[in-house]
């Protein structure tokens, strides 16, 4: 950040009076810019046993899979983002079901928030951040085609649940792009 987006003044890096971090500061009028983690969310859709999966259409990982998911925008709630990005990914209308998994991925400086959901009936497509959309048998997911390490972290907790017939609640942290040594080639 280079300018105050409230005045237009420059910037400057400095801890402020009661803070502790190093923040954007204007000189000028005073006002704090906070950069703070983005919010990812998503969720796992699932029809008479079987998961919607779709193949990226974009970068990063353009060609991998994932289940639905992107960033939140403002004004939604976590829910209502996750099955936003579900219509918007995959053309399909889920109902949204509880909390699966929260993944801290800190070098990104995201947090992605994952949900069960309910694919009510097998109608779905193909949206502009996709390449294909499938329903495919838990037997059947393209685990080395997953894209990011937080979908294949979220997504073998669900089968995992699901075999037991509970719904827990999973929690990890990524520190470091692990799937960028596997993006070359």
């Amino acid at each position: 950040m280079k300018f105050c987006s409230e005045c237009g003044q420059p910037v400057e890096v400095r801890v402020p009076d009661g803070d502790h971090l190093p923040r954007h500061v204007c000189p000028g009028c005073g006002t704090v810019h906070y950069h703070n983690p983005k919010i990812v969310v998503g969720c796992v859709p699932e029809h008479d046993g079987r998961l919607l999966l779709c193949r990226r259409a974009i970068e990063p990982r353009r060609g991998f899979w994932t289940f639905p998911a992107g960033f939140m925008e403002n004004g939604e709630t976590l829910q209502a983002a996750a099955a936003r990005e579900c219509w918007e990914e995959a053309l399909a209308r889920v109902e949204i079901g509880s909390l699966l998994a929260v993944v801290n991925v800190v070098h990104a400086h995201q947090v992605h928030v994952m949900f069960r959901a309910h694919l009510p009936a097998p109608e779905f497509g193909v949206g502009p951040e996709s390449l294909e959309s499938q329903l495919v048998e838990p037997a059947d997911v393209p685990w080395s085609d997953i894209a990011f390490p937080s979908i294949e972290f979220a997504l073998r907790r669900y089968l995992e649940d699901r075999a037991l017939g509970v719904e827990r609640h999973h929690f990890t942290d990524f520190d470091r792009p692990l799937w960028r040594r596997f993006a070359t080639g």
